[in-house]
């Protein structure tokens, strides 16, 4: 009974350590954020999710006009990554009467875009190495 359990025990690390060395890093600097106030928020997302709930989601304090994150544990697979400058610590990307965004806001591969951010200008491929972005607001 001890050597299955002990077999047991190292199969199941085993499969761990194996799902732990598949998945990567993304990391997302933001260089320059206008201002020190409030925080950026982060949303990883894939395709048939994009601009609904995100994959993953995280938020960062703003030091010294940079912004940082990473998510982890991210499997290979395209993604977009959509952040905002959540000036005003209100959880949400504030717009003007007319629509438009009042809060400074970046999206992957940094396109230049009119109009709501769109996936296949922001979508990136994780596959078998860690991956660092650079996002523009």
């Amino acid at each position: 009974m001890k050597t299955v359990i002990t077999l047991l025990t190292t199969a199941i690390l085993f499969l761990a350590a194996s799902v732990s060395a598949q998945t990567k890093t993304i990391t997302v600097k933001i260089p320059k954020v206008s201002s020190n106030e409030g925080m950026v928020k982060y949303a990883l997302y894939q395709k048939d999710n994009f601009r609904k709930v995100p994959t993953k989601s995280a938020e960062s304090k703003i030091v010294n006009g940079t912004a940082e994150i990473t998510f982890k544990d991210v499997t290979p697979g395209e993604y977009a990554i959509i952040c905002y400058h959540d000036k005003n610590e209100n959880g949400k990307m504030d717009f003007s009467a007319s629509g438009m965004p009042i809060e400074s806001y970046g999206i992957s591969n940094n396109p230049a875009s009119y109009g709501p951010p769109q996936y296949r200008d922001a979508h990136f491929t994780v596959a078998d190495k860690n991956l660092n972005l650079e996002i523009k607001l």
